[in-house]
């Protein structure tokens, strides 16, 4: 069919009027008249349109409608509620942010205006819907009419170039947030409005809905960076103000309420990034600042029992800040909230670490200098007793009283020992309590812990006396529970010690003395401890102490055979001396008989009881050899005075003294020392120590001639008649010669120390030599530097020897032909068989 002139005129006449049926219903939308319209007949006609391929026109026609109506709102509502700077607003805000009035009525205008324009843009779809599914469907440039309607928005209100409402919507916006921080009230329903209508508009052209929004692209952006500069301010404003703990709170506070600023009228995906620019600026930025900002004045002393330092002359302004002043007055509250704020941040905990260890540290090396002994000592006063028990008794003790002066100190293992045990348990309790046992923190404390015990060379030493001082005393009235409690945190200082060999050979002294002594206060204590100890360090470090746990058990059943035979047999004696003997297997006991044992004329009654034992035992075990431990012996003595009589406890030498030579001595009659050295044969310096204990300490059993505090060739000796006590059971202790502090509880002197490192340096040569043959065995040929660390690492359990010495070692085992040299590479050893 042909159209002519005035057929197209009369469609194109047509076309104009249903056109301005379908505008102008869009207009009386705009307008709020669509009560009045026949949306069948609307919709009727954009079909009619579409159908006879005038879509283009009413596309167009539709955009340039919406735009008119658009820029009419801009001029008409918008431009004349624009907010304006406030003037004398106190100067720039954070960021480039604007002070402004009138924000709020401004806010509510746009989301007024956009909430219309969705409304009608909602109603302009269903009378054009057909356009969208036929029209617009097959034209893929552009977009579906609410779609539109959306971007002329953007475009010609938000983003209008002839008015600067862009700027006035985002200074509006974020003057809000920002009175909304420092604690003013705001309207967040209208903020949440408007940044949905931002979230709602796409940025890029073309309507892609996967592009970034307004909110993406204009808003956050400002958001974020003056959000920076505000917290960077704040975070210095902070610390003018506020201690530490203040300062946690107030972060912990602002990171709360940006959180829920977020829920409440901000967009889920900007979450993460202001949570990370709040933790920057206000923690990760401020981490040293915060954990350094009052670190107290050095420790003047420290309350073992707790591991508080005492701060002396600390400023006003310094109390309770800062992270050692948390940790000092045990700030529970405050040291976590400083543990679950720096775990946001990557610098937090390591800082926090590394501070807590060096205070570890400080305080550890404070505990030594103030009860370790570190610095010289020098020993003032000291007095001993080294005894064997001959008899069962009971004995009132004169317990020796001891002092070792340092530079820092004096030194006192038990309160050295409570010290480091009091510093563990303090930081047990801040790691449990305020870390959640945070393994890192735990293995870094421990560290510095190990550090701080290890600086002290006679930690291995201190430790023996005060699993000694408690296994005599400190248990006793404690439950079983109380009791493992106590050897489990002697175990945790154990753990620390690097010379685990040499706390082997102190223990094994001490537990000696206990034993030979029964000074101990329970068996099951005992070997409890011992069971501890194999748990730690194996089956070989306590071999030694379970044999003479052994030894003991076998020894009281010696014993009860012994008197069975005395009661029983014809040829024992009558009236015998009772007598009580341990006998000990020389490879178990830390007692040398070669050089330790010396022997004195004993009373005959005394001999002729060693004598009939000695046959006993003899006739039992063949092939033995016993040898009499003078030096280690004590005797009951029931002594006459003239105010009644006593029940006297002496060491062997003076038992020997005693009954050798002022048994015989009528009353008043004096005998000279040069007669008790003849008679009893006990070694000089023995024989001195003897006569001091007897005649110059608390109890005077003998009287000398002289008012001296030193035995003199010259000197004579009395018995004491008249000797008074309020108690009937007494013990004399030996006093100690001026080179020896061989006591129960008291420190080694350097010489006796350096007997002491002797001996161990000497067993730690055969125990290198050993880890050398046994692994070059299992190995035959290996390198230098895999042999020494191999050596180390088998040894690392009971000390660390040094490089030099496995080196020497090695040398030592190629002269006695057990280790060879490789001829061509001289790193090389070959095990010779």
């Amino acid at each position: 069919m042909a159209f002519t002139p005035s057929t197209l005129q009369n469609a194109e006449q047509q076309s104009q009027e249903i056109w301005d049926k379908v505008g102008n219903a869009i207009k009386q939308i705009y307008q709020k008249n669509a009560s009045t319209l026949s949306f069948e007949e609307i919709y009727r006609n954009a079909y009619t349109m579409v159908l006879h391929k005038m879509g283009d026109r009413l596309y167009s026609g539709v955009k340039a409608v919406i735009t008119d109506h658009l820029q009419q709102v801009v001029v008409e509502h918008i431009v004349p509620v624009f907010p304006k700077p406030v003037e004398g607003g106190g100067g720039p805000l954070p960021g480039g942010v604007v002070a402004v009035s009138g924000g709020p009525h401004f806010l509510h205008k746009v989301k007024e205006v956009w909430d219309e324009h969705t409304t009608c843009m909602l109603m302009i779809k269903d009378i054009l819907l057909y356009m969208d599914r036929v029209y617009v469907s097959n034209n893929p440039g552009l977009l579906k009419t609410y779609d539109m309607g959306l971007e002329l928005f953007r475009d010609v209100i938000i983003r209008s170039r002839q008015f600067s409402v862009q700027k006035s919507l985002m200074d509006c916006l974020l003057y809000q947030i920002q009175l909304e921080r420092e604690g003013e009230m705001v309207e967040r329903s209208v903020l949440k409005s408007v940044t949905r209508m931002l979230l709602d508009l796409t940025a890029a052209a073309g309507g892609v809905r996967d592009a970034s929004t307004v909110y993406e692209a204009d808003f956050e952006p400002r958001f974020l960076d003056t959000s920076r500069s505000f917290f960077d301010l704040e975070s210095q404003q902070f610390l003018r103000e506020c201690d530490a703990p203040e300062y946690l709170k107030r972060a912990e506070k602002r990171l709360k309420e940006e959180e829920y600023r977020i829920k409440s009228y901000l967009v889920e995906s900007t979450q993460p990034k202001i949570r990370g620019i709040v933790e920057k600026e206000l923690l990760e930025n401020q981490v040293k600042t915060i954990i350094d900002v009052s670190i107290p004045q050095k420790p003047k002393s420290l309350n073992p029992s707790t591991g508080t330092a005492q701060i002396a002359n600390k400023p006003k302004q310094m109390d309770n800040s800062g992270l050692i002043s948390m940790i000092t007055h045990e700030r529970i509250s405050d040291l976590a909230r400083m543990y679950q704020l720096f775990s946001r941040v990557p610098n937090g905990h390591p800082q926090m670490r590394e501070t807590i260890s060096n205070h570890v540290k400080d305080l550890a090396r404070n505990v030594n200098e103030v009860s370790g002994g570190v610095a010289h000592t020098s020993l003032t006063t000291a007095t001993s007793s080294l005894s064997k028990s001959a008899s069962t008794s009971s004995i009132i003790e004169d317990e020796p009283s001891t002092t070792t002066t340092t530079a820092g100190g004096k030194a006192d293992p038990c309160q050295w020992v409570e010290g480091m045990l009091g510093l563990k348990q303090k930081f047990d309790m801040i790691l449990t309590r305020c870390f959640g046992g945070d393994r890192a923190f735990a293995k870094d404390v421990n560290a510095a812990l190990e550090v701080g015990v290890n600086l002290n060379p006679k930690a291995p030493e201190f430790s023996s006396l005060f699993i000694n001082e408690n296994m005599k005393k400190g248990l006793k009235g404690k439950s079983e529970e109380e009791m493992e409690e106590l050897l489990d945190r002697t175990i945790t200082l154990f753990r620390f010690i690097g010379e685990k060999d040499i706390f082997e050979r102190y223990y094994k002294q001490h537990l000696t003395k206990r034993l030979l002594q029964g000074r101990s206060i329970s068996e099951d204590a005992e070997k409890s401890m011992i069971g501890k100890l194999k748990t730690e360090c194996g089956y070989q470090f306590t071999t030694k102490l379970e044999g003479m746990f052994n030894d003991m058990r076998v020894s009281a059943d010696t014993m009860s055979d012994f008197r069975d035979y005395l009661s029983s047999s014809i040829s024992a004696p009558q009236n015998m001396t009772d007598i009580s003997v341990n006998v000990l297997t020389s490879t178990f006991w830390p007692i040398n008989a070669a050089t330790q044992t010396a022997a004195c004329n004993f009373p005959p009654e005394i001999s002729a009881a060693m004598e009939t034992f000695q046959r006993f035992y003899l006739s039992r075990h063949s092939g033995r050899r016993l040898t009499w431990m003078t030096h280690i012996g004590t005797a009951d003595l029931k002594a006459t005075f003239a105010k009644g009589r006593k029940e006297i406890n002496v060491s062997t030498f003076m038992m020997v003294v005693l009954m050798g030579c002022f048994n015989s001595l009528a009353e008043g009659e004096s005998i000279s020392y040069e007669r008790i050295r003849e008679v009893t044969a006990v070694p000089e310096t023995e024989l001195k120590r003897a006569l001091q204990s007897l005649s110059l300490a608390k109890y005077k059993i003998i009287l000398k001639s002289t008012k001296t505090k030193e035995i003199n060739d010259s000197d004579s000796f009395t018995f004491n008649h008249a000797f008074t006590s309020p108690l009937s059971k007494l013990k004399i202790q030996t006093v100690l010669s001026a080179s020896s502090s061989n006591s129960t509880n008291t420190v080694e002197n350097e010489q006796e120390r350096e007997e002491t490192m002797g001996k161990v340096d000497e067993a730690r040569k055969h125990q290198v030599e050993a880890a050398i043959v046994r692994i070059m065995k299992s190995r035959k040929t290996l390198g230098h530097n895999v042999l020494v660390a191999e050596v180390c690492s088998q040894l690392g359990g009971r000390f660390s020897p040094g490089v030099g010495m496995v080196k020497k070692r090695i040398e030592g085992l190629i002269e006695r032909e057990y280790l060879d040299r490789d001829k061509d590479d001289r790193k090389l050893y070959h095990y010779l068989a």
